[in-house]
């Protein structure tokens, strides 16, 4: 019906242009043009005389193959013109496009190749295959590449036209007498979608179904509600009585699309069936399908789906999977793969031909940098507007710290705390049963603690309101600070906290497209964010220079942080800001070790910004290392974090990810769920309260209605009414009674019986007074637990009953598992120290002392009898264990010794994270600095060369990881023929000095020989040292025995603790001295091991989770500290393996 209407559209439109006489005109001339030239020479007819006729110019422009034609012809030649994007008005896009699709305009890539001239260029070898040669005008490819540019135009005009208005929700609606069914299901109505919905319903009413013929309406849910029974035509009432109708509608259970199909598709004078759906029908697809298959037969009724959800956050996205936008964009996609193939014909080939252009005029063109073509918004290279903002930002986990819920003091928890009280639970044994504290009902509730314990809560509603408003206030501030975050360059680059930045720019090939875009946020950074900033620099950075290379991350975070003329001028860098859109080149261990080991020991910390991460690779672009979008995120993240700083991702439509906005997000969050808990105190009250009311009306319409009936009967007399009993008066049994339970059971209260003096001892006894002259004192007399009683009357006479109220502790016999308790953190104390706290046996997890009680013993007595030696009978019930070749009964349960296996892994874990500590950075080689006031004794003779540059930088790692952190107090001593000292004496580890101990130590030469006696007593000289730490790899000059006299003399009195290091040294006879030497003064020996072998073996032993014994063994570890530890750890696998076995 749209087809005829449209043709007579275009027929009263031809006729109303051309007039009766001008289309007789016509006709006669097309009849005379049509005959043979013998019809006008006949002999019965003579020719008429020739004149002029004057045609007016038509009102549109004729084509050359309208001038001969019919009538009919020319409305469908007028009906078939290209017409605008907006004239399909009344058209699908799939009939659209058949007039305005690259096939129907002849764009396709086989009309490219028509425009070709194919040539047989001569091959160079008589043996190859000549290849096709096709040479092509450059103003046809231009001009086909640009129409092809207009049909993609037209295309995007007309997806926007179908974005506007209703048509955007519901698509285009067809047809003329169209039956609308209305989904009003509860999940389609509930949660304030009913407003919208009804008003989008309104909108299509008026834009597009005000146009048809004929409407039907009919709303679904559980069941169906027609507003008529038949299709009426569209008039002002009717229009009018569908509104109304529609603003009545309301949640009506399910959604029963199957009843509603049954009952339109009855319903005759239908040529469009619309279905508006905002939730998953009742039926499954496959049965709807079906049921609409089998009524269609012989009908052709098209059906228009909707899936309407104006709430969702995806409709945006969504909206383009419509048939009606989708089949636009796939012929735009096609257009656009013509453009690329058009392309790649520039380029000289496509496919196996070879492509030649004749008289173009882009190579010139494609020399310039592809910057050039990119847009620039306006007054891109124009001066700067800086704005210095008038205070200094912080991160968002710095300002919560005072802006927070526990800063503003806004914890509920901490609300609540003065009125909440944990409920009791007390045992009672003359009812032999456990009760509980109970509530109080009228104003108190039962609340879940934070540490997941219930407490009884006193509610003050007067309180709570008040605190709910407070945080209402507080979710408004963080709401402001979000959309401060979000704003400006901010937007881009997060908050600029530090007062001393580096700006890294990733200009790699890859962000060739990007360019403008990178300069552009540069340059709002610059404006808004960079005015009140000391120093600030930025890396690859100028307006002209363009994109080249790959992401090479690694060298230009060298250049930043380490650079000679900041720490010269005091301007290291404070926070490094990367700007970067992928993954760096170097892998992400090495990237993460080296920014830890940067950022370590300073106020240094590196951001990370990703922009515009895509997929998809750019052509003729390839990456050093590439990765999608969530692992480029994630390795960013790893980056940032690593570097103690904060994670910024967002691209063109706004922010994705922002570590600033997402603590403000989770604070907000909590106070929301606060917010809510008090609602549900409040709440819990006054059900009850009004529960309560309830109760007592029906009380008292109880007694109402008991009092009528007793209206009849006559008072009694107050007389008569039951009185209180008054408590009987005790009797002398009673009172004795009681005197007798409330005496306490001493010696001195009790009487002796008698005893004839012949019984007495004769030799008086020591009196106290005696014995306090001799200052000592007597330890009190144990007494016996006796349980604290309360007496009270019973119901029967003047019988007394007794409530105890407390019994005494009962001592256990028996030995339990303790649980260790050791802190993650790491102590600076020796091995020894540290196992003097947290060993097995201090922790009571030795096992052997579990099972070495008297009570274990495993007794044998000789027999006379039987002339042999014979076991107790109990040694028949309890299992017998050998424990150091002595036979012992093993007491512990399985369970208990399977919750000991349980608490000696949990210790082994905390002994493999101390080894794991002992063996890195500077303690691998110098081992734990404990003393405060120590002198570091440095071998720098001739043999010392080959590991001069390692223990160079051993020492900077000392210096700053231990010594600037952990000492007070300490100095550099040098020594090989002669002594060189760093300070004349201790100096206080500021960072001007360990920047100044860094530096010098780098000078040091490896020459002449060992003087080791000289070089402690020169540390000796300073009496301020409590520690001398000696790194040397060989024996001294002198005598052994004569080094360890002088340092005994010179440490008499003083106690310092001389600790020795034994450096890649493997002669036993110098290593013998130094574990002598560190003995004699109480301090430790250190021999620097190979982290490989001892990380191994922690890795290993973790990975196994403590199975064997044996294996992996431990490293022959000789330092004074690994070998405690080591010793220990043994132990404990030993105890491990013996518990599984009896177990």
């Amino acid at each position: 019906m749209a087809a005829s209407q449209a043709e007579n559209w275009h027929s009263s439109l031809a006729e109303e242009e051309i007039s009766s006489d001008e289309a007789e005109t016509v006709r006669r001339l097309h009849d005379a043009s049509s005959q043979p030239d013998e019809t006008f020479i006949t002999e019965s007819r003579k020719r008429p005389e020739w004149r002029d006729i004057d045609i007016p110019p038509a009102p549109y422009p004729l084509s050359n193959d309208m001038f001969i034609t019919k009538v009919e012809h020319t409305k469908n030649l007028l009906r078939a013109k290209d017409v605008e994007a907006g004239f399909g008005e009344g058209q699908s896009s799939e009939e659209w496009l058949i007039n305005h699709s690259i096939e129907h305009e002849g764009l396709t890539i086989k009309d490219v190749l028509t425009k070709g001239k194919v040539t047989q260029p001569k091959s160079k070898m008589s043996s190859e295959k000549p290849m096709k040669h096709l040479q092509f005008e450059a103003t046809d490819v231009n001009e086909f590449e640009y129409k092809l540019n207009l049909a993609i135009e037209q295309y995007h005009k007309r997806i926007k036209w179908l974005l506007q208005g209703t048509k955007r929700h519901f698509g285009l609606v067809k047809g003329t007498k169209v039956a609308v069914l209305i989904d009003t299901s509860d999940a389609n109505c509930a949660f304030g979608r009913i407003n919208a919905f009804k008003d989008e319903i309104v909108h299509l009413i008026d834009e597009q179904l005000s146009t048809k013929d004929g409407l039907y309406f009919m709303s679904f849910g559980t069941d169906v509600q027609p507003l008529w029974d038949n299709v009426r035509d569209v008039n002002v009432r009717t229009l009018q009585e569908a509104r109304e109708w529609m603003a009545r509608r309301e949640g009506t259970g399910g959604c029963n699309l199957l009843r509603a199909l049954k009952k339109v598709l009855t319903v005759k004078k239908v040529n469009y069936l619309l279905i508006i759906l905002g939730n998953c029908p009742d039926q499954t697809t496959e049965i709807l399908c079906n049921y609409v298959e089998q009524c269609m037969v012989g009908r052709a009724l098209p059906i228009h789906t909707v899936a309407y959800d104006c709430s969702n956050h995806m409709t945006n996205e969504q909206i383009y999977t419509g048939t009606d936008i989708s089949i636009l964009l796939r012929e735009s996609k096609r257009a656009q793969d013509v453009i690329a193939k058009i392309k790649e014909m520039r380029t000289g080939m496509m496919g196996d031909a070879l492509i030649s252009i004749m008289n173009e005029i882009s190579y010139e063109v494609e020399k310039l940098p592809q910057s050039r073509f990119l847009p620039r918004p306006p007054n891109h290279s124009g001066p700067l507007n800086i704005e210095t903002p008038n205070f200094q930002p912080k991160t968002s986990e710095v300002w919560l710290k005072t802006n927070g819920l526990k800063g503003k003091k806004l914890n509920l928890y901490q609300v609540l705390s003065s009125n909440a009280f944990s409920p009791i639970e007390e045992f009672i044994p003359v009812i032999k049963k456990v009760v509980t504290s109970q509530v109080h009902e009228k104003s108190m509730a039962q609340f879940q603690w934070h540490d997941g314990t219930v407490k009884n809560v006193h509610v003050d509603p007067t309180m709570l309101y008040d605190y709910q408003k407070r945080l209402g206030a507080i979710v408004k501030t963080y709401e402001k600070r979000v959309d401060w975050l979000s704003s400006g360059s901010r937007r881009i680059w997060g908050t600029v906290c530090e007062n001393r930045v580096v700006i890294l720019v990733d200009l790699s090939v890859m962000n060739a497209n990007y360019l403008i875009h990178i300069q552009h946020s540069l340059r709002l950074l610059l404006e808004e964010q960079m005015g009140n900033k000391a120093y600030f620099n930025i890396v690859a950075w100028v307006l002209n220079l363009e994109c080249g290379g790959s992401r090479n991350f690694l060298e230009g975070y060298k250049y930043a942080v380490e650079n000679d003329l900041d720490e010269k001028f005091h301007t290291a860098a404070q926070g490094v800001y990367l700007f970067t859109s992928g993954v760096p080149d170097q892998e992400e261990d090495v990237i993460c070790s080296y920014i830890a080991e940067t950022c370590g020991g300073n106020d240094l910390k590196l951001h990370c910004i990703l922009f515009s991460a895509d997929d998809n690779i750019t052509s003729g672009a390839v990456p050093g290392r590439y990765a999608n979008v969530d692992k480029t995120a994630e390795t960013l993240k790893n980056m940032a974090h690593t570097g103690r700083g904060r994670f910024h991702w967002f691209n063109e439509s706004g922010i994705i990810e922002s570590d600033d906005i997402t603590a403000v997000l989770n604070e907000r969050d909590r106070a929301v769920n606060y917010s809510q808990k008090c609602a549900m105190l409040v709440d819990s009250v006054k059900r009850r309260a009004e529960e309560r009311r309830a109760l007592k009306y029906q009380q008292a319409l109880a007694i109402e209605n008991g009092q009528q009936d007793r209206k009849m009967l006559r008072k009694r007399p107050k007389s008569a009414e039951k009185k209180a009993l008054i408590p009987p008066k005790p009797t002398q049994l009673f009172l004795a009674r009681k005197q007798l339970l409330e005496n306490k059971d001493t010696d001195s209260d009790k009487q002796k019986p008698w005893r004839p003096q012949s019984a007495k001892a004769t030799i008086p006894g020591v009196s106290s007074s005696h014995s306090g002259c001799l200052g000592e004192k007597v330890p009190p007399s144990r007494k016996s637990g006796r349980p604290a009683t309360q007496v009270f009357y019973t119901e029967v006479g003047n019988d007394v009953g007794v409530v105890f109220r407390q019994y005494p502790k009962e001592r256990s016999v028996r030995k339990h598992i303790r649980q260790p308790i050791i802190p993650d953190t790491e102590e600076i104390i020796t091995t020894k120290q540290w196992l003097k706290k947290y060993s097995l046996l201090k922790l009571g997890l030795d096992l052997h002392k579990l099972c070495a009680g008297p009570d274990c013993t495993h007794d044998k007595r000789k027999v006379g009898t039987l002339h042999r030696r014979v076991a107790a009978k109990y040694c028949s019930i309890f299992p017998s264990v050998e424990i150091k070749g002595v036979v012992k009964h093993l007491q512990l349960l399985p369970h208990e010794l399977e919750e000991y296996e349980t608490q000696v892994e949990r210790l082994l874990k905390r002994y493999v994270s101390r080894l794991q500590w002992l063996l890195s950075g500077s303690r691998r080689v110098f081992g734990v600095i404990t003393e405060k006031k120590v002198a570091i004794l440095v071998d720098t003779s001739g043999s010392m060369g080959p590991h001069l540059p390692e223990l160079k930088k051993e020492l900077a790692s000392l210096v700053w990881d231990q010594l600037c952190l952990n000492t007070e107090k300490f100095n550099l001593i040098r020594f090989s023929s002669d002594v060189d000292t760093w300070q004349v004496q201790l100096v206080e580890p500021t960072d001007e000095f360990c920047h100044d101990a860094v530096q010098w130590q780098a000078t040091f030469v490896a020459e002449g020989n060992t003087n080791t006696l000289g070089a402690l007593e020169e540390a000796f000289q300073d009496s301020a040292v409590d520690g001398v730490y000696l790194l040397t790899d060989g024996k001294p000059d002198q005598s052994a025995s004569m080094v360890l006299k002088e340092v005994a003399k010179m440490n008499e009195g003083r106690g310092v603790h001389v600790n020795t290091i034994s450096f890649n040294c493997d002669d036993s006879t110098a290593n013998s001295f130094l574990k002598q030497l560190a003995s004699e003064t109480g301090g430790r020996y250190h021999r620097c091991h190979g982290d490989y072998d001892g990380h191994m073996f922690a890795h290993r032993l973790l990975t196994s989770e403590f199975q064997d014994e044996d294996d992996p063994n431990i490293p022959p570890f000789e330092g004074d500290d690994l070998r405690r530890l080591g010793a220990e750890i043994m132990k404990a696998r030993q105890y491990l393996t013996e518990s599984r076995q009896w177990r």
